[in-house]
């Protein structure tokens, strides 16, 4: 796979000093506000946008926040649903 993920990045998601290995800045930091979105959405503030401004544009912030919200929001239409377990049988 020339571009995306990798068994190796998917593997370091779990252990920061795996993903500091395996992700550029700019991934780790779409990493990072996917995160904070998915979980702290409280507590983003002025200091993760600046950080996000030193490896994004602001168009491409924004897109990714979008795109991000998107795939929160089908996971969570899922769970509601209830079709995540009954179709995506986890461990």
């Amino acid at each position: 796979m020339e571009k995306g993920l990798t068994e190796e990045k998917i593997s370091a998601l779990d252990s920061p000093e795996a993903a500091s290995k395996a992700f550029s800045n700019r991934e780790a930091m779409a990493v990072r506000y996917a995160e904070m979105l998915a979980v702290d959405h409280h507590n983003i503030d002025d200091d993760l946008f600046v950080a996000l401004r030193e490896e994004f544009t602001d168009p491409e912030i924004l897109e990714l926040g979008m795109m991000i919200g998107q795939y929160i929001g089908f996971g969570r239409l899922l769970k509601v649903l209830d079709l995540e377990d009954r179709f995506c049988k986890l461990p």
